[in-house]
């Protein structure tokens, strides 16, 4: 059995990455070959679309973690179901990629061209039609009502925490509270339905459900304070886009929200980069520099390690095998990744 480095190890990202991965690797590339099928279609600009989107990439950590917790609870991740369920949750990912560019007007996506910026909105907002109602429709070859309803949920709170965003843009006086509700909604809950439906198609008991359904909840939490918080650090080729880019689009991230509580006097600042949609009248450097010095990005990550330790926290009552390490492992390499 692979021994995983506890989480205040730091083991490195990459090198965490890899052991995690090549662990359910034959598993990883059935979900490949899974979404390259679904995918699919009769009609050649869905086909085209669909290769351009999974020629994308990413990282592909949502069905990893539908996979991990499948095993982990002592289930057969090899198996049709799960394989076909875990490129659902990949398939939802994509869909609300595309539809949140659309929302975001991003120009990039993992470093490539979005596909709004590429092919235009109209053929983006069917194209992530399509992708939700393929999965919805696979998904129903299960025959269960209690992962429909989990999507169902899913689907309506990614929705939400859209809509909820929308209202909130240019503001620079979104609460903490209002922030991660939004957090939840449009990232946490996705990651809580992969690690829930992992545990359902292995005939997990229901307290186990739970674990890894708040496993999940937690470990989604953590992943997107890191990602704020290397939207400030990390360099435009690590991200796939323009860093900064979340200001720019008028979205206030917890370091931010912090900064206003403690320097209202650079809500105007803020409002003025979000209003102009650039950093000409008040630079990146600049902004980087006062959160540093006045230690807001230090304690976005301390505060993901906080998310990150309930997270492991919520994997004691599962027996110890590779997998759970595994999982263990999880949210070290996501809030230590390109830092």
């Amino acid at each position: 059995m692979q021994t995983f480095a506890p989480i205040n190890e730091k083991l490195n990202p990459t090198v965490a990455a890899q052991r995690i991965f090549r662990l359910i690797k034959t598993e990883m590339a059935l979900v490949e070959s899974e979404f390259e099928r679904q995918a699919s279609s009769n009609i050649q600009v869905i086909n085209y679309l669909g290769d351009y989107l999974r020629a994308s990439g990413g990282k592909r950590v949502r069905p990893a973690l539908l996979i991990l917790s499948n095993y982990a609870t002592n289930g057969t991740a090899s198996d049709e179901s799960v394989i076909r369920l875990a490129t659902v949750m990949e398939m939802l990912h994509t869909a609300t990629l595309v539809h949140d560019d659309i929302i975001d007007n991003a120009e990039t996506r993992r470093n490539r061209t979005s596909v709004n910026a590429r092919f235009g909105n109209q053929v983006s907002v069917l194209m992530g039609d399509w992708l939700y109602m393929s999965a919805f429709e696979t998904s129903l070859k299960e025959r269960s009502l209690e992962i429909l309803d989990i999507l169902t949920r899913l689907t309506r709170k990614m929705t939400e925490g859209e809509l909820i965003q929308l209202t909130t843009l240019g503001k620079s006086d979104i609460s903490e509270a209002e922030y991660f509700d939004i957090l939840e909604r449009k990232t946490a809950y996705l990651f809580s339905a992969c690690c829930e439906i992992g545990a359902i198609l292995g005939n997990a008991p229901n307290d186990w459900q739970i674990a890894l359904r708040n496993f999940g909840m937690n470990l989604g939490t953590a992943f997107q304070l890191a990602d704020d918080r290397l939207d400030f650090t990390a360099e435009e080729e690590v991200l796939g886009k323009p860093s900064g880019a979340d200001l720019l689009e008028g979205k206030l991230t917890l370091p931010l929200i912090i900064l206003v509580k403690k320097e209202p006097q650079v809500k105007s600042d803020l409002e003025k980069i979000m209003h102009d949609g650039n950093y000409q009248k008040f630079s990146r450097q600049m902004l980087l520099e006062k959160l540093e010095s006045a230690g807001l990005l230090e304690e976005t990550r301390r505060m993901a390690y906080t998310y990150a330790n309930r997270a492991i926290k919520n994997l004691e009552l599962l027996p110890k095998t590779e997998y759970r390490s595994a999982l263990e492992e999880i949210p070290n390499y996501m809030i230590e990744r390109n830092k």
